[in-house]
């Protein structure tokens, strides 16, 4: 099957033929119809993430069918109409257990612990567990977009910042994730403030909900211009980037007993950041994480969609071939791409 492939981190990536993969017990595999192409696609390509082992086959954000289901899978068939959260449980540890299988022990990520969706197939382990099925409407292009930013920016939005109509949003960074969780908190009634360097990115948060624009190449000072716009701050702050500029802003900007979640991932020189601790401390502020989302939270997102509350697919930038995707992928860190890209033709 053709993928695309590289042998060194930070090396040469390209189109070419690999084995087919197979479906193992407990295990299916998907023909990949479409799969977004994600920041942490980049990272895991630099070397960022220690679970990859080379050579490998990136790509996590994925769309398809079913066409093979290994010994001991209940739940599916062949011809099943599928996409998978980016983190995916075991099952059996006790976070699993507990439903946290965004957080499982023993995590299965294509892409990362696996060879990923930069491919005609994809093997999806532990999938009675983790595989979601599709709305017959949804096209499999809007579900390769969910990936791993709209459902990371929902759970980021609903579930940890429990955000609620008629509160302040601070969005830092309107990239995938930061436009989706512009359109989850504007479409829960929030008021939303979007930060950004580029003024093509502000117009969509625009266009996704957000009442604020902030340019951060224009304003010196962030989070005293987010207090200004809000009054007091906001409620709930969330760096979409991940930077250490960005995730200090969020923290700061916040009103007293706000909520700094952090989604975007802090690698390389941004892992220790400096934060305001003496305001965390003295405003009762609150530093979340938010790392992907359960597949069984996936209902209550579809059922927005079906009713017009979300619409992902107008964050899709555009689509490219497979054959497109090596250069794309090794050009993330310029921040050129409006929107997400997903690759639709292999």
């Amino acid at each position: 099957m053709k993928a695309l492939y590289y042998e060194k981190f930070q090396g040469p990536v390209e189109v070419c033929d690999v084995p087919q993969p197979k479906a193992r017990a407990g295990s299916v595999v998907v023909k990949v119809e479409a799969t977004g192409l994600c920041r942490s696609d980049w990272h895991g390509w630099m070397g960022h993430d220690p679970d990859i082992k080379l050579p490998h086959v990136p790509g996590h954000e994925l769309a398809g069918v079913v066409v093979e289901t290994g010994k001991g899978v209940k739940n599916w068939k062949p011809g099943d109409r599928v996409t998978v959260p980016f983190v995916g449980g075991c099952g059996y540890c006790p976070e699993c257990i507990s439903g946290n299988h965004q957080v499982c022990d023993h995590q299965f990520q294509p892409g990362f612990t696996a060879w990923g969706s930069f491919a005609e197939f994809v093997e999806i382990q532990y999938a009675d567990i983790n595989l979601v099925r599709l709305p017959d409407e949804m096209s499999f292009e809007t579900a390769a977009s969910l990936g791993c930013r709209f459902i990371t920016s929902f759970r980021a939005v609903v579930d940890q910042g429990k955000v609620k109509a008629g509160q302040w949003v601070a969005v830092h960074g309107c990239g995938g994730v930061g436009l989706s969780a512009i359109m989850i908190a504007a479409s829960g009634g929030a008021s939303v403030v979007a930060v950004d360097i580029d003024n093509e990115k502000l117009k969509l948060a625009q266009k996704a909900g957000a009442g604020v624009l902030l340019n951060a190449r224009k304003i010196n000072d962030i989070p005293d211009a987010v207090h200004e716009a809000t009054s007091r701050g906001a409620h709930v702050s969330i760096d979409a980037l991940g930077s250490q500029e960005t995730c200090f802003n969020s923290v700061a900007c916040l009103r007293k007993r706000g909520k700094h979640i952090q989604v975007g991932l802090m690698t390389g020189d941004h892992q220790h950041p400096k934060v305001p601790m003496d305001k965390v401390v003295a405003h009762e502020l609150e530093i979340i994480g938010s790392h992907g989302m359960q597949a069984f939270r996936y209902i209550e997102m579809f059922e927005m969609i079906h009713s017009g509350k979300l619409k992902p697919e107008l964050l899709i930038g555009k689509t490219i071939s497979l054959d497109d995707a090596p250069q794309a992928l090794m050009d993330m860190d310029k921040f050129e791409n409006l929107g997400v890209t997903v690759v639709n033709r292999f």
